[in-house]
């Protein structure tokens, strides 16, 4: 069958069950978006294309399907940079669809012409650009199974726009064989049996699993290694989910602003079983006190984050649900019942601090998160944005259910959060969706509460508003002698009625009365909702780890009530 190469680019996410597409029109894109117009795909159209590929990426993060993105040459392509960058470190799988100027102009600096493929050489999984309409379906084909199989991450497509215009053979085959890329899915036998005699042999084991155990479905299999094992489990940022939040066995998350059990146990452990985890710096403070007691056993697909940053004792590569698969059925499980006793004791201990509403009735952020926690069952998706916001989320939301917490951990991208939001609610809309941000990120990308307004996207916008860049003036207070520079968001607008001037519904709160019935009302409305939450302008999170400090040396801030 013959056909147009921007029918081919319809064809194929038909072929791939893609319903929902996220984009921005221009120029080199016109004949695609033709071709869209009569296709029955859902088309989203955002109010810039950072928006775009945020709310795929949010999209992709709860369903495991790739997202898909359009965007036009130039300044359309460069736009989604940013949100590639974001995908890519945090392994999720994304299609980006770009236009580019004619095959006869590329490299004369036409007019909305940028080399986007060498832009975001370092920030995707794999780039093409289209240079025959004859290899069209092909690399169509090898996006799409690139970007959703061994470690997951963002594949981009730069299409000219007379590549569009051409006919040729339309022969789509998503079973692909690719030279050179062969992920590896079953772990070594010999090496899963050596996780098994270290297992067997430990006093003080815990599993530290990362966002890989969400995206490979491994959440059962963790569990049970876990509760068979009776080994405590503490959890990367983005693995929040991947192990119930209400469990005895967990110990929250660990690293910079983790909880003290965490950080204690990881420096006590004798035994840890890391489950596609980075070793990020914000994890491990100062490398070389890094769990100096620990064995380590280290299961990830990706064999390139094996003793990347600390060394490993039993490297295990593959998918990390076959692999605890595996363990399942040789598991013998070693004496940890005095280990157990020592984590309940710092978890008594050292609680989190509470927050509960603050001197004066000042609202506390703490307060915020768990109301919601609250009035949610724990059953809502929280999206978050980058801040002191995302770690009182992290740490005060109970996540008991994988794909329930999407946010930047690799990048730290503010403005993420509410178009991922608006993806994650598209993608599933029977859940209770939060955007969780800060007066400084949600600023980034407010213009796409006209694409929640515009498409009815009822998601509950929850913004912790102090008036600051908060966790830059946390550091400038702790380490700068409370030299805020420049980190004071004056001129903030009533985002209450901003939210109103786009249609949405706006409510503000400055005390915990007031939060609560705000929460309730954005509840009950049936559409987005703005809640400007006016709290503690120099409230801290603690605990804190500084930069470069071993994690068991903790500043709790003088309050753990």
């Amino acid at each position: 069958m013959k056909m147009k190469g921007a029918a081919m680019v319809i064809a194929a996410l038909q072929q791939e069950q893609v319903d929902l597409v996220f984009g921005f029109p221009g120029g080199t894109v016109l004949p695609l978006y033709d071709q869209l117009y009569h296709s029955g795909l859902k088309h989203i159209l955002v109010r810039h294309e950072q928006g775009a590929v945020h709310a795929a990426d949010g999209f992709a993060r709860v369903t495991g399907k790739p997202g898909v993105v359009f965007a036009t040459s130039g300044p359309g392509a460069t736009n989604l940079v940013t949100g590639i960058a974001t995908a890519y470190m945090d392994s999720v799988p994304l299609v980006l669809i770009t236009g580019q100027v004619a095959t006869r102009f590329i490299g004369t600096d036409a007019f909305q012409e940028a080399d986007i493929t060498g832009i975001t050489l370092p920030v995707t999984k794999h780039n093409y650009l289209v240079k025959d309409v004859i290899d069209l379906p092909d690399i169509l084909a090898e996006a799409f199974y690139i970007a959703s199989t061994g470690r997951n991450g963002p594949v981009l497509v730069d299409i000219p726009k007379d590549i569009f215009d051409l006919e040729g053979p339309f022969n789509y085959d998503r079973q692909r064989e690719i030279p050179g890329y062969k992920p590896t899915y079953e772990g070594h036998a010999g090496q899963v049996a050596r996780a098994v005699k270290a297992i067997k042999a430990a006093r003080r084991p815990l599993i530290f699993a990362g966002g890989g155990a969400v995206r490979s479905g491994a959440a059962g299999e963790l569990r049970l290694l876990a509760e068979r094992g009776r080994i405590p489990v503490s959890l990367s940022l983005m693995g929040l989910g991947a192990f119930p939040g209400d469990s005895p066995l967990f110990l929250g998350m660990p690293g910079m602003h983790g909880t003290v059990t965490a950080n204690y146990a990881l420096t006590e452990a004798d035994l840890i079983i890391a489950v596609c985890v980075r070793f990020d710096d914000r994890v491990t403070g100062r490398l070389e006190n890094f769990a100096e007691r620990a064995e380590i056993i280290h299961i990830d697909i990706d064999p390139a984050e094996i003793g990347k940053n600390v060394t490993i004792q039993i490297p295990i590569v593959g998918d990390v649900r076959l692999v605890l698969e595996a363990l399942l059925k040789r598991l013998e499980p070693g004496d940890t019942a005095a280990w157990l006793r020592q984590i309940e004791e710092w978890q008594v201990k050292y609680p989190l601090p509470a927050g509960n509403g603050g001197d004066g009735g000042r609202l506390k952020p703490q307060f915020v998160i768990r109301e919601i926690n609250r009035l949610t069952r724990g059953e809502a998706v929280i999206a978050t944005d980058v801040g002191q916001h995302q770690m009182w989320t992290a740490q005060h939301y109970c996540f008991r259910e994988p794909r329930t917490f999407i946010s930047s951990g690799g990048l730290g991208t503010m403005g993420y959060g509410f178009p991922a939001a608006l993806g994650v609610k598209l993608a599933l809309p029977q859940r209770t969706v939060f955007c969780v941000t800060g007066d400084g990120s949600f600023q980034m990308n407010i213009q796409e509460l006209a694409t929640a307004v515009g498409n009815k996207i009822d998601v509950k916008v929850a913004i912790i508003n102090n008036g600051y860049l908060g966790m830059v003036r946390q550091w400038q207070e702790l380490f700068y002698a409370g030299r805020y520079s420049h980190t004071a968001l004056t001129g903030n607008p009533d985002f209450a009625r901003v939210a109103e001037a786009y249609g949405a519904k706006g409510l503000r709160a400055s005390t915990p009365a007031e939060a609560a019935a705000a929460l309730e009302e954005a509840m009950a409305v049936a559409g987005p909702v703005v809640i400007d939450f006016m709290v503690d302008p120099e409230e801290n999170v603690f605990p804190m780890v500084a930069p470069n400090r071993p994690i068991n040396e903790i500043i709790t801030g003088g309050n753990n009530g």
